[in-house]
Order: C-alpha cells, then structure tokens, then sequence
C-alpha cells in the first residue's frame, strides 16, 4: 500500500463479546471519521494492514465504541488491541486557517519569539483535556514543557518548515 495513512485513532480494548472495540479517537472530525459506513484501515503493531467499514459506534466516556462490518466476536478483533486506525490522505478534510491535525504538529521544532529565538525542542504529543489542545513539547534534555494551544501562545505555525514560533508568557516554563 503506497498511499500516506493518516490515524486517526487507536484501538485501546475489545468491548464485549460481539467483536466492538473500544477506540481513543485521535481526530477533531471523531463523529465523523467512527460514522456507520466510514472507511478505516487497522493498521496493526505485526502484520498488514486491513481495510474495515464501520458498522455502528458510539460515544462513551471520552472513547468511541466501534463495530466494524468485518469482524465478528471478540475473538476476531482481540489480536487489534494497540493497534491504530487510519484513514487514507484523500479522506482528511480541508481546516479552516490557523487549525492543524495532529500529523501537522507533532514533530515540529518549537521556537521563541524573542531576538535571537531559542530553540525549546520538538512537539512530541497533543493533549485535548478541554477548553483548548495542549501542545507537549520534549527539550533536548529530556524535559517536557507543556504549551497552551492558544492565539497568545501559539504565534505562528509553518508546516512546511515543520517550525513553531510561541511567546512564553509568563509562568509557562
């Protein structure tokens, strides 16, 4: 398979006897990306991909639970536990300006806005725990700064250049 997958969330437990699995979404477009007739690939820790189609899911307690047509019993989707599920690159959904995916952000290399910049470290996860998306940034030395995802924060984001550019107001470090 040559074409980019995008995850868009990860297969976290099985869910009951019927084959549902309990998923962590990873995506801001969650209701639609786990909608009945979605299609989705497992993309497992070992082994190939598969291409599945959601059959039902729903919301609960900040995970979707998910049945796809394909597998049947908790026999079948048990060996997907820890695996992600991702979506084909033609399927991601235009953002509007100043709003990225997570693939967009992670990975960044994260800069001052003072004269000379210094340089923070690299994005290494997102946290959604609320109000707005919090930016983990990991230093060279190993520390984790934690970023608001915030206008006041985050002043300027180039994708290309996989560079953030923050002012660190106070009390941040």
């Amino acid at each position: 398979m040559s074409e980019k997958l995008l995850t868009v969330g990860k297969i976290v437990n099985t869910h009951g006897i019927r084959g549902e699995v309990k998923v962590m979404p990873y995506s801001d477009f969650a209701d639609q990306r786990f909608a009945s007739k979605s299609q989705l690939h497992i993309v497992p820790e070992q082994g190939s991909p598969i291409e599945v189609t959601v059959d039902t899911s729903r919301f609960h307690k900040n995970m979707y639970i998910v049945k796809f047509k394909e597998l049947h019993g908790i026999n079948e989707v048990e060996k997907f536990k820890g695996a992600l599920l991702k979506i084909t690159a033609d399927l991601q959904e235009e953002l509007p300006e100043n709003e990225y995916y997570f693939h967009e952000i992670i990975g960044c290399r994260v800069v001052t806005d003072e004269e000379p910049p210094e340089e923070l470290g690299v994005i290494s996860e997102i946290l959604t725990p609320g109000a707005n998306d919090v930016w983990v940034v990991k230093t060279p030395k190993g520390k984790q700064i934690l970023l608001p995802a915030i206008p006041d924060v985050v002043l300027d984001v180039d994708k290309e250049a996989k560079l953030v550019r923050v002012h660190l107001m106070e009390g941040l470090l």
